[in-house]
Order: C-alpha cells, then structure tokens, then sequence
C-alpha cells in the first residue's frame, strides 16, 4: 500500500458496495456513528468503478465479495486496473469469514479483511484505523 494521509472518518468518502439492504443498513449506520458523513451505497460489483468515477472522491470500498453480476474480487480488479482508483482503499467485508479466504482476499490484493457479523463495538475503531493506513485482517475463527 502506498503512504497515505491519515483520514478523518468525518471527510471520509466511503463506498459500500453490498447487495443486501439490512447489511448495508447496519454497515450505514455504524459508519455514521463512526462520523462517516459521505457513505454512498452500490448494490453490485458490476459498474462498480464507473459509479466510482461519480463521487466526488473515493478513499475507502467496503465490498462484500458475493454480488450479483461480478463478485468482490472481479470488482477488485476493475478497480486495480484503474488509475485513478488503483490505490484505493478496498477492504472486504463478508460472511466468507473463513481465515481461508481472508488469506485468498489478501493474495488478490484487498487492503484489509472484515468478517460479518460486523462487531458494533469493534467496527468504529476499525474504521478510524483503516483510514489512518492500518490494515485490518479480522476473520471468523469459528468459520
């Protein structure tokens, strides 16, 4: 990961790509507590960097990796071969919580890992960390 400034989740423009509207509900909600006031939501890996290319600026995807249309990791791709998005921050945030695929989601080049369910207590804190350039790898050990 290149050096990047450390940012504040208030100026934090964070998109949440998720297919699910009650995870995305939550995951809104959560990051609104963490003072995110910038979260644009994307229901599909699919078109996921021309929607991108919308937003005023993107620092961090939280994607889920099963979407409909292109999964997590074919989203990832289109983002890497990006320039403008190829060193943004994209951190998985599934149900595939399994430490095998958090080592999978590490090889194909995410910046973190999160494992659903999300930890209301745990998550805020991950947030700021993310965004300060600190890379989180929390799987499920029980998956």
């Amino acid at each position: 990961m290149p050096d990047r400034k450390p940012i504040e989740p208030k100026d934090a423009y964070i998109l949440v790509v998720e297919d699910n509207p009650a995870s995305f509900a939550l995951t809104a909600r959560l990051l609104a507590y963490t003072g995110v006031r910038h979260p644009e939501w994307k229901t599909t890996g699919w078109g996921v960097v021309e929607y991108a290319e919308q937003m005023e600026r993107v620092d961090l995807i939280l994607m889920d990796l099963r979407l409909p249309v292109e999964d997590g990791y074919e989203a990832l791709e289109r983002i890497r071969a990006h320039p403008l998005l190829k060193n943004t921050l994209v951190v998985p945030v599934t149900a595939l919580g399994a430490i095998a695929e958090m080592e999978k989601a590490k090889e194909a080049g995410f910046d973190g890992f999160l494992a659903k369910p999300l930890d209301a207590k745990k998550f805020p804190d991950q947030i700021r960390r993310i965004l300060s350039g600190e890379p989180i790898w929390e799987a499920d050990p029980s998956a």
